[in-house]
This record gives C-alpha cells, sequence and structure tokens, in this order.
C-alpha cells in the first residue's frame, strides 16, 4: 500500500518538530529527508494559474473533485518524492506549514500518517521571534504576528480534529522531555512500526539536518531553567 510510505510531521517551526523527525529517521525502516516543498506544488496546480485572492478557488475546488483526481495527485507525490528516498519503507515529510493542507493530504494520501508537533504557546513563539530565518517565516517578524499566526494554526488543527478524528497524532514537546520513552513508543505504535531503541539515542543518528535546530538534535535531551525556552534546545528545535 504505497500510500502509507510518507510520516507527514506538521506545526509551527520551533515547535519540535525537527526532534521528531530525527526520533523517527532512527528507526531503520524510516527516511529522514527535509523540508519537502512538494504538497505546496500539487495545492500550486489545483488553485490553478492567477488565482483571485478574492475568491479562491482552493480550497472550494476539492469538493468537486473526485476519487482518481486524488488518487493521481497522491501518486504524483509519490513518484515526485522518490529522489529523496534510498529504499526505506517509510519517508518523512517535514515541512511545518503543510498543516493548512492536512484535508488534500488525507484526501490523496489516505493511509499516510500524520503528527502534530506542538509546544507550549510561549515558548514556541518566542523561539520564533528571536530565531532569524534565511528565508520565508515571515509572521516571525513581530510579537503581533507570531500570536495571531499561533492562534490561526490552533483553530485550524481543532478543524481538522473535527474533521478527520483519529487521523492526526499531537505529540507534545514537553511530553517528549519528560517521558523520551513512552512518547517514542506512542508515535511508532501511531506509525505502526516496532520498537527500536536506537529511536531513543536519536542524537548518535548520523544524517543531514538543515533547519536552525541542526546542533540541538545532535545532543541528549535535558532540562534547563532558561527562559528561552525551559529545555535544551531539542526543546527549541524546528
Amino acid at each position: 500500500m504505497p500510500d502509507r510510505d510518507p510520516i507527514f510531521i506538521v506545526g509551527l517551526p520551533r515547535s519540535g518538530s525537527t526532534l521528531l523527525e530525527q526520533i523517527l529517521a532512527s528507526h531503520s525502516k524510516v527516511e529522514g529527508t527535509q523540508e519537502l516543498p512538494n504538497v505546496q506544488q500539487l495545492v500550486s496546480i489545483v488553485r490553478g494559474r492567477n488565482p483571485d485572492p478574492s475568491d479562491p478557488r482552493y480550497p472550494r475546488i476539492l469538493a468537486r473533485m473526485n476519487a482518481g483526481d486524488f488518487m493521481e495527485l497522491g501518486e504524483k507525490y509519490l513518484a515526485d518524492t522518490r529522489i529523496y528516498r534510498s529504499g526505506k519503507p517509510f519517508f518523512i515529510d517535514k515541512m511545518p506549514n503543510n498543516f493548512r493542507h492536512l484535508g488534500l493530504i488525507h484526501l490523496m494520501l489516505p493511509n499516510a500518517r500524520i503528527i502534530d508537533a506542538r509546544r507550549e504557546p510561549m515558548a514556541c513563539c518566542f523561539s520564533n521571534l528571536k530565531q532569524l530565518f534565511a528565508n520565508g517565516q515571515e509572521f516571525t517578524y513581530s510579537i503581533d504576528d507570531i500570536a495571531r499566526y499561533y492562534r490561526t494554526y490552533l483553530e485550524l488543527m481543532r478543524h481538522w480534529d473535527r474533521a478527520l478524528p483519529g487521523s492526526v497524532l499531537r505529540v507534545q514537546h514537553e511530553d517528549v522531555v519528560d517521558d523520551l520513552e513512552g512518547s517514542v513508543r506512542r508515535m511508532l505504535d501511531f506509525c505502526e512500526l516496532d520498537f527500536e531503541p536506537q529511536c531513543l539515542l536519536f542524537h548518535e543518528t548520523k544524517r543531514s539536518v538543515r533547519t536552525a535546530s541542526s546542533e540541538q538534535v545532535r545532543q541528549a535531551i535535558y532540562r534547563e531553567d532558561s527562559i528561552s525556552g525551559g529545555i535544551s534546545d531539542p526543546g527549541s528545535s524546528r
């Protein structure tokens, strides 16, 4: 069943998503890739050329599409992402902003796993505010914008919880810090993967990490008293 291959990790930047990716990518059957642009590319196709902001075609157009249309999009996604893979049965797509498109993802890849990486609001928003991203994520440039964006994210995730009950696993970063093994087992169970001890030793896994947390996920989890997040910086990882 090829549409089981992807594991989507969504949420806000600096929410702990890179840590979750590193944990799962330490499993022998899971490929860690990067923040893939492919879902957004498919959204652009569905949205059409020259979209009208006052009368957007997407997501309204989804109601007029049929199962064959969604299967075609899913096959295109899997074909286009094959370049990032080396042959493992599962792979991770860690584009945080995909939380906006979980409806489309579910329709075109109904058996894919979706994990929502969440972090305490003040810690997440402050970590975004102090991080200067190389490009994009303009909402992180002011306190008002990041607060508004965080609220919008919560509202949309509540919508997906109602529309797609049981389809999204929410992983609170603070729970991972307090109970690493329990959180790892919960994620692996959700992904229908056997427990492997190396997932607890994620900081020893050798792979390329290109987010702002690339150095942080090379460290074991520990607590610190810093107001900047209260947790060692896998704790403020993206």
